[in-house]
Parts: C-alpha cells; sequence; structure tokens
C-alpha cells in the first residue's frame, strides 16, 4: 500500500474522531495507540521523539504499509495522527 496517498484520501477525516464506529478508547490519542499496537505490535515506547507542540511515534511505516488496511488508516487520521512521508506524528 502507498501509505502517503492513503492518508492524503483521508485527509478530509483529521480529527473526526467521533466518526469512529469500533473505538479501542474514548480517548482519540489512546485510541489510535492501541490501534496501532495491535496492528504492528511492538515493546518499544510508541512515543519516540516530541518538538514543540508535536510527538513523533515509533512504527516503521514501511513494515507498517504491508499490514495496515483503507479503514485502519481513515480511523488513524479520525484520531489525529498524521503521515508525511517518514513517520508517523501527532500533534499535543
Amino acid at each position: 500500500m502507498d501509505l502517503q496517498k492513503v492518508f492524503e484520501k483521508f485527509e478530509d477525516e483529521y480529527v473526526e474522531f467521533k466518526k469512529v464506529e469500533n473505538k479501542l478508547s474514548e480517548r482519540p490519542d489512546l485510541h489510535a495507540f492501541l490501534l496501532l499496537d495491535s496492528i504492528l505490535p511492538s515493546d518499544r515506547y510508541i512515543v519516540d521523539a516530541s518538538e514543540h507542540d508535536e510527538i513523533y511515534l515509533s512504527v516503521d511505516c514501511e513494515e507498517l504499509a504491508k499490514v495496515i488496511t483503507e479503514d485502519q488508516v481513515r480511523d488513524l487520521v479520525r484520531a489525529g495522527i498524521r503521515f508525511n512521508g517518514e513517520y508517523l506524528a501527532m500533534f499535543v
């Protein structure tokens, strides 16, 4: 999957968390973290770095692109996750 194109496809859904049907948490950030962990489990911290008002997530995007569905990308976008072509990030 071309992760960049799929994230762009759902850019109109950005932070529309109320539209997520199967919430893993009522908190958008926690939902996104739990969803990412269910798709691509890891024993590392999910927050890799932060700068100003943004956090960067510790997710191998190449591996993620192999297993994520478009519906899951849509729900990540709805929870406030962005993809810049290299990494996933979220404003805090």
